[in-house]
């Protein structure tokens, strides 16, 4: 599963970029998430309850940030286990750039994952809606928290993913330089 998207954020990127290191933050802005921990100083454990389709299940996993570049990017990569239900894992680069002569963080991010088990036997075409359900959930309530207001309307751009990066695949060296159409 593949998934691309950009969202405007009315905040200056140094508060966005805070925020998205912020356990407290994330945990509060993750869908079924019951705890967010940070186990080191790029690395955290995570337990979340997710539903896709017919399987509901508790996935307990870690997730690791890599490459980073404060304030502008990183990579992040993890992996759960839930049991019965299966396992999931996957990635996403990160990138937020300040809008020049405003307070508003454009923040784009591309996501990889697979999943395993029950998960994949219901079939990629539940797997991925409930993932860009789960995906457009927490950058509303993540632009809406750091915005302040609760009721903002919040518009999550769906973006192309370049081909090349595709024929590439989504991982090692190649992965590095993986670029995004509008």
């Amino acid at each position: 599963m593949e998934l691309a998207q950009r969202v405007r954020i009315p905040v200056v990127q140094s508060i966005v970029w805070n925020a998205l290191n912020d356990p407290a933050i994330l945990k509060d802005c993750l869908p079924g998430c019951q705890s967010f921990d940070r186990t080191g100083e790029n690395s955290f454990e995570v337990v979340l309850v997710a539903k896709v389709g017919p399987v509901k299940a508790t996935f307990k996993g870690e997730v690791t940030l890599n490459d980073v570049i404060p304030p502008d990017s990183y990579r992040i990569s993890g992996s759960g286990k839930g049991g019965v239900a299966g396992f999931a894992k996957g990635g996403a680069e990160v990138h937020l750039e300040s809008i020049e002569g405003s307070a508003v963080t454009l923040m784009s991010y591309q996501v990889t994952a697979s999943v395993g088990g029950k998960l994949a036997q219901i079939g990629s075409r539940l797997v991925t809606g409930a993932a860009k359900k789960m995906a457009n959930d927490f950058f509303k309530r993540f632009v809406r928290s750091l915005s302040g207001d609760p009721s903002m309307e919040v518009e999550i751009e769906n973006l192309v993913l370049d081909q090349s990066v595709l024929d590439k695949g989504a991982s090692g060296k190649d992965a590095d330089k993986q670029s995004l159409q509008t």
